[in-house]
């Protein structure tokens, strides 16, 4: 089988050519992990594989709560998206604990 006209990402069960002994083998990234990539699959789809890249992380928000605990979170965005089968993206938003201090909270009951 040869993955010449086609390379997919992830696990996609539709992107496979005929084999040996009329059995599939595939050409989605995924097959790599099961083990029934056809022979061709990693000269012609991992040439032509991209990796995800992600932009700067951007600022911390304010804490969620302005008195006591709460969360902080920020988010950074993809600048190019995987393709042929190449790197994932990394996580695109992280998220901490805070302490609320507003100056009101000293005078709350």
């Amino acid at each position: 089988g040869s993955c010449r006209h086609r390379c997919c990402p992830g696990r996609n069960n539709a992107c496979w050519a005929p084999g040996a002994r009329r059995a599939r083998c595939y050409c989605d990234s995924y097959c790599q992990r099961t083990g029934d990539c056809c022979q061709d699959y990693l000269a012609t789809c991992r040439r032509a594989a991209v990796g995800c890249a992600v932009g700067p992380w951007g600022p911390w928000s304010g804490c969620s709560s302005p008195c006591g605990v709460g969360s902080r979170a920020r988010s950074r965005q993809v600048t190019v998206p995987p393709r042929h089968g190449g790197d994932p993206c990394p996580d695109l938003k992280q998220r901490r604990g805070c302490l609320g201090q507003h100056p009101i909270c000293g005078t709350a009951k």
